[in-house]
């Protein structure tokens, strides 16, 4: 809880290769340490896609709320020259060029539905890995990790774990499955399956899977809870994080400061602009 008594802001993130971008309710904050190896911090308002009825509708809202925190990433490159997002790496570009290749001869020559789609879904995972060889780029996670659970706790963020029970990396193993599912059944259910169906297809898997996150943050010691969350917090405390230098906790701490400056109480806040639960 905050000082006045009001809940704390639900606070998100995105490691940069040079530092992170955090977001909370309205705002965005991107910090990076420049080639002077200073801190740059920069600030903005968050697109918000899921006001009213919209964020209301179950396996709609979560693509949406999705849908907010990509839309934030073009708009803090704009303003924050200095920021370098994660794929902007030629190792990136050309294992997800690789992909796209791959992908598109497995559906023509695997054998079996659910076989054809979990090589696709497995393929996918390849440029976020590439990306992870980056060790600044994990090690900027672990910070942003750090410094929103300090937020949270009223800890020190040096204090706190580099996992984090919300981390997208509980999401990874929902979504591949569910993804492969949703084709598979698009494959069954229509000989020549179009892509307006295989998009609804993918919308409906999102959608799913960030209900069965919000379901296990809401119910953590339900065994599908504890499947989520066991599973994502291994993929962090294993691939895709790593503990941070404290000039890269620096960084992540200004990105906080920042962003709770912009974003302001939120109780004077969220009587001004009402907006729905977060699932």
């Amino acid at each position: 809880m905050a000082e006045n008594g009001a809940p704390k802001l639900r606070l998100g993130g995105m490691a940069l290769r040079n530092g992170l971008l955090v977001h909370g309710p309205t705002s965005w904050c991107v910090a990076v340490r420049n080639r002077d190896g200073e801190i740059e911090v920069t600030s903005g308002r968050k697109p918000v896609l899921s006001r009213g009825r919209l964020g209301r509708i179950p396996l709609l809202r979560g693509p949406l709320r999705l849908a907010e925190a990509v839309a934030v990433l073009p708009l803090a490159r704009l303003r924050s020259r200095s920021a370098r997002l994660p794929y902007e790496d030629p190792r990136v570009i050309v294992t997800a060029a690789g992909v796209a290749a791959a992908s598109a001869v497995a559906r023509r020559v695997a054998r079996g539905h659910a076989t054809r789609e979990a090589i696709v879904g497995v393929l996918g995972i390849l440029p976020a890995l590439a990306a992870l060889r980056d060790r600044d780029l994990a090690a900027y996670h672990g910070a942003e990790h750090k410094a929103i659970g300090a937020y949270e706790s009223g800890g020190q963020a040096a204090d706190e774990p580099k996992e984090h029970p919300r981390c997208g990396s509980n999401l990874l193993v929902p979504m591949v499955a569910l993804s492969v599912a949703g084709q598979v059944a698009v494959e069954r259910a229509f000989e020549r399956p179009s892509a307006v169906h295989r998009g609804i297809a993918s919308l409906l898997s999102t959608g799913a899977a960030v209900e069965l996150f919000a379901f296990a943050e809401r119910n953590p010691d339900a065994a599908l809870a504890r499947a989520v969350h066991g599973t994502g917090h291994e993929i962090q405390r294993l691939i895709s994080t790593r503990e941070p230098t404290p000039e890269q906790l620096a960084v992540a701490e200004a990105a906080v400061e920042e962003l709770l400056r912009v974003e302001g109480d939120p109780a004077d806040r969220d009587a001004e602009n009402p907006r729905p639960e977060h699932a």
